[in-house]
């Protein structure tokens, strides 16, 4: 909430890359609510959230759709700082404010349309087969078709954005060298790109690969509720945890950080313009 009123409330909301932050932070908030509604299911009647009920479909599907949102985000995100850098050398193609909630609309009704698939009927309450042990009454099989490519597709473009980004800053300081520029400034913006592209796949690693090994856990399991009580469901609540602790690590690494980062690629988008443009002459 600190964050979507401190970007409100200041003009930095008309840049690109701060609509996604304002709408990352808008994601998190949802997953942190939809969980916080689950863990009061819990603690009013825990057989719920284990056996499975009806009451449940509604909480799950909230904490689905938050969560897709945020993955969605986090991956719009490192597109838009690669095109940042990647076309900073070029003016046919600039990513606009238009383009970023473009991206936002898209992500929110991907997100809501694969959240509530279960409460369109693709779920389980009235089958004893294929149905989910750690997040009853879900099916096993929407779990797999969630889970599998939102995790591929979390993992794999935030690291190839984030490493393209830094490849082109060595290329372009390299160049600079060999001008006789100084390189200070991509020395610095490479190092800062490098550090907390390292802490932003870091913490999606830490944070859903749990969720996905129990997505796994679930499709191969053939035991009963009871006779994993209490182990996989103690397990189930610290992937739960994960995600919300990847809900508070978000705002610090993207907010807290954001000005000292904005501030060197906007340094690096305008000085690279001059230096290199002098260089090719």
């Amino acid at each position: 909430c600190t964050v979507i009123f401190t970007r409100m409330a200041t003009k930095d909301l008309h840049k690109p890359i701060s609509v996604l932050f304002c709408n990352l932070a808008f994601s998190d908030l949802f997953t942190s609510f939809s969980g916080f509604w689950i863990s009061m299911l819990f603690i009013t009647n825990p057989d719920i959230t284990i056996f499975g009920s009806k009451d449940m479909l509604a909480p799950y599907a909230l904490y689905t759709m938050s969560i897709l949102s945020t993955i969605y985000n986090l991956v719009s995100i490192a597109i838009e700082r690669y095109l940042a850098v990647a076309e900073s050398m070029r003016t046919r193609f600039r990513v606009a404010r238009n383009h970023s909630i473009a991206a936002v609309l898209i992500n929110w009704v991907l997100a809501f349309f694969l959240g509530c698939l279960p409460l369109m009927g693709w779920n389980c309450l009235h089958m004893e087969k294929n149905l989910s042990v750690l997040y009853s009454p879900f099916c096993v099989d929407y779990l797999i078709f969630i889970a599998i490519p939102n995790v591929v597709v979390a993992f794999i473009v935030p690291l190839f954005t984030y490493l393209r980004i830094i490849i082109i800053l060595r290329k372009r300081k390299l160049k600079m060298k060999a001008c006789g520029q100084a390189t200070g400034t991509y020395k610095s913006a490479e190092i800062q790109v490098a550090r907390t592209s390292i802490f932003i796949w870091l913490l999606t690693l830490i944070s859903y690969a749990p969720f996905f090994a129990g997505v796994v856990f679930d499709a191969t399991n053939h035991q009963c509720h009871i006779d994993l009580y209490p182990g996989v469901y103690i397990f189930r609540n610290c992937t739960a945890m994960l995600i919300t602790m990847n809900c508070l690590g978000n705002p610090i690494i993207y907010t807290l950080k954001a000005k000292t980062l904005g501030a060197k690629l906007k340094a690096l988008k305008c000085l690279s313009t001059n230096r290199v443009r002098a260089c090719t002459v």
